[in-house]
């Protein structure tokens, strides 16, 4: 039998790839490359491979053969997407990989670093943080992309997360396992699921294995998926998930809502001012105040107007009815009653937020209700009650206006936010999205079908929006607007169009398919070809300056896609002479210049076309 340095010396390891899933699109962003010994030997696996190669001091050795295994067969067969290559800790420091052999190596197999994703297996309890941070950056600024495996197996996690900010995150399958029917594991899904959106961060769900899993992981939103129910590690991987996986992507499930009227309202609107309490003032004479006002279920104490603390209502009866409390705290200052930890609140919240916040806090903040201030001094105190009322009346009129059959919000909440951007004076992009070809494509296959590719149209475009940023509406019909304020709106825009062009052929018949689209007979009973539905994208740059109203932005939206259906397939336009015209008003500014017909001789071609 092959010893471990017998399987180095004939380069004796195999890989296979498991596929990782962009959920929200069905394609494979990737595939994680592994390693298995020779078939016939008890080295062939991994946990036996990299156990004995520890005892015999080989670790580094093992690795490094691994990993230009796995990459020579990612070259051979030409895969698409990324390659995750798996690097332990150790391996980041050692000069063999950090002087560039890995990068050359890269070079000689035709794969560009940008499609390479180190992700970091964490074998050991302690880590040089700031050595494997310089690391990475080392590894970054040659074009590599950094994942964390295992998030909530290890020892050191969250730290490591936070310390090495990688773009991937992959949660550990013990998490993943059985989450549809445990409800820890889904809050620990949807916390991580928070941080992840919060630092840009995308998260991997590991070891999913069955149908209720998989909605699951795909219902909370996190964004990419591995395990034996999308697909097995194999030596020549599917290009494309399976038609079981891929009905469950393309589910008629409402398209996610990155959007509501919460979003513009803020905290100063559910504001009660409270006259508050100085931290003398005696426990009696707080009990006076509420016994005088019925309604007050809290009082604030603040010192040189700096909120110091809250007292409940319902506490303090409850300490003053038992026998002698009164007697013995009536005298003593406040501060012995008062919770010296309340929620403050700035006044310039967006209630969502708020909302968020309070749904994975203590229940206490909730009940006991939170202080509001301007840039840290008091101004008054909100309540949960208060907080859901107005939560519920903004989703009624969100509700009101929505498109039933996407509900997505219709023209009305799509003005009022163009509005408030203009207002706000905040630069932004309009992209206008339309289908190609939809009317020949919804009357030969039907009026469900054609519903069924809007709908899968919106749940795609609703999953390249940045749920913090970027706002979708559906015009009607086969239109759609996104209000993007997304630093990488242009490449969102370019991920839809990829994403279309990939999955929507699950959509169309395959008689359809193979032809490129339908015959159909016009008005003069001739037979004519229509291809299939394509996306047709045209985005507008707005410089509120510019602007006076929605409708002017409205206007740019519509030029911009009509030149984005000029050219045929999947196509994006966008219409950069508004960007050009805003520097040439800053420019001409001084010298008092007519400042269109300069921005006329600048902004000649600024337009572009991308396919």
């Amino acid at each position: 039998m092959k010893t471990l340095q017998d399987i180095l010396n004939q380069r004796d390891l195999s890989a296979l790839f498991q596929p990782v899933m962009d959920i929200s699109s069905g394609a494979f962003l990737g595939f994680e490359g592994l390693i298995r010994g020779p078939a016939d030997n008890t080295l062939h696996s991994p946990v036996n491979l990299f156990g004995a190669a520890r005892q015999q001091g080989l670790s580094l050795e093992v690795e490094m053969l691994s990993r230009q295994i796995v990459l020579e067969s990612f070259a051979a067969q030409n895969l698409p997407g990324k390659i995750f290559l798996n690097v332990s800790p150790d391996a980041l420091s050692d000069p063999t990989f950090r002087n560039g052999k890995t990068l050359t190596y890269l070079k000689n197999l035709g794969i560009d670093p940008k499609r390479v994703i180190i992700e970091i297996t964490e074998n050991q309890p302690t880590f040089d943080f700031e050595d494997m941070r310089n690391a990475l950056l080392h590894y970054r600024s040659m074009g590599f992309q950094i994942a964390m495996d295992d998030l909530g197996e290890g020892f050191s996690s969250l730290r490591l997360w936070s310390e090495l900010r990688p773009e991937f995150v992959k949660i550990d399958m013990h998490f993943v396992q059985g989450v549809n029917t445990d409800q820890i594991k889904q809050q620990f899904l949807r916390s991580i699921q928070g941080i992840a959106l919060s630092s840009g961060t995308q998260v991997i769900a590991e070891g999913i294995e069955t149908e209720a899993e998989f909605k699951f992981i795909r219902n909370i939103g996190i964004a990419c998926g591995q395990g034996y129910f999308i697909a097995r590690p194999s030596p020549t991987p599917p290009l494309n998930p399976s038609a079981e996986v891929g009905c469950l992507v393309n589910t008629n499930h409402p398209a996610k809502q990155p959007y509501s009227n919460t979003r513009s309202v803020t905290v100063e609107t559910i504001l009660r001012y409270v006259d508050p309490a100085q931290p003398g003032t005696s426990i009696e004479k707080i009990f006076a105040s509420f016994s005088e006002n019925k309604n007050l279920r809290a009082i604030p104490v603040a010192k040189n107007g700096r909120p110091v603390g809250l007292i409940n209502r319902y506490e303090l009866v409850d300490s003053f009815a038992q026998p002698y409390h009164r007697e013995l705290l009536g005298k003593k200052p406040c501060t012995e009653i008062m919770n010296a930890a309340p929620l403050l609140v700035e006044k310039s919240t967006p209630i969502h937020e708020l909302s968020g916040f309070l749904s994975e806090s203590e229940i206490r903040h909730f009940t006991d209700g939170f202080i509001i201030t301007e840039q840290g001094r008091y101004i008054g105190i909100g309540n949960g009650q208060d907080l859901l009322r107005e939560i519920t009346k903004a989703q009624i009129e969100t509700a009101r206006y929505a498109n039933p059959l996407t509900l997505l919000p219709g023209n009305v909440p799509i003005n009022e936010h163009i509005e408030y951007l203009l207002q706000s004076g905040k630069s932004f992009s309009v992209c206008y999205g339309d289908l190609d070809n939809f009317k020949p494509f919804n009357d030969v296959c039907g009026y469900r079908k054609g519903d069924e590719l809007i709908q899968f149209t919106a749940r795609l475009l609703a999953n390249v929006c940045d749920p913090v940023h970027d706002f979708i509406g559906h015009i009607g019909g086969d239109d759609f607007i996104l209000v993007m304020q997304s630093k990488d709106w242009e490449q969102r825009c370019h991920r839809a169009l990829s994403a279309f062009a990939r999955t929507s052929s699950a959509l169309f018949d395959k008689d359809h398919l193979s032809m490129g689209g339908y015959l159909t007979g016009n008005r003069q009973g001739r037979i004519v070809h229509h291809p299939l539905p394509t996306l047709s994208i045209g985005a507008a740059c707005i410089i509120p300056k510019l602007f006076g109203s929605h409708y002017e932005v409205a206007a740019a939206a519509t030029a911009a896609k009509k030149m984005a259906k000029e050219k045929p397939g999947n196509s994006l336009f966008i219409e950069r002479r508004h960007l050009y015209l805003h520097e040439a008003v800053e420019e001409q500014h001084e010298a008092d210049e007519e400042p269109h017909e300069v921005a006329k001789e600048q902004h000649e071609g600024a337009g572009a076309y991308y396919g």
